[in-house]
C-alpha cells in the first residue's frame, strides 16, 4: 500500500517516564512519547502528537504525576518548536 513521506519519532527519558508509570502504570501505553511527521497530498509537512496533558487526563494522573507531565510537555514543546522553526 502506498504511503506518502512519513516518519514516526520516538523519544523519552526513563528518569521521567518510569516514575510516572510507577504512579499510574497504564501511562506505559503512551510512553515513550511519539510524534508523527508527514507530508500531505498538497506537499505540506505536518507534525502531530498527543499532548502529555491529554494522556494524563486519559489515565487519571493525579497531582503526584503532575511534575512528570509538566516536564514531558516542556520537552516536547522545545523539541517540536526547534524542529519546526525555519532556519
Amino acid at each position: 500500500m502506498a504511503l506518502g513521506p512519513t516518519e514516526l519519532l520516538i523519544f523519552g527519558n526513563a528518569k521521567t517516564g518510569t516514575p510516572l508509570m510507577q504512579t499510574v502504570q497504564t501511562t506505559g501505553i503512551d510512553l515513550p512519547l511519539r510524534a508523527l511527521v508527514y507530508r500531505d497530498a498538497s506537499g505540506n509537512t505536518w507534525l502531530s502528537y498527543n499532548a502529555p496533558a491529554w494522556g494524563a487526563k486519559q489515565h487519571s494522573v493525579a497531582a503526584e504525576g503532575a511534575g512528570a507531565i509538566d516536564a514531558m510537555s516542556r520537552a516536547l514543546e522545545a523539541v517540536t518548536k526547534k524542529d519546526t522553526t525555519p532556519p
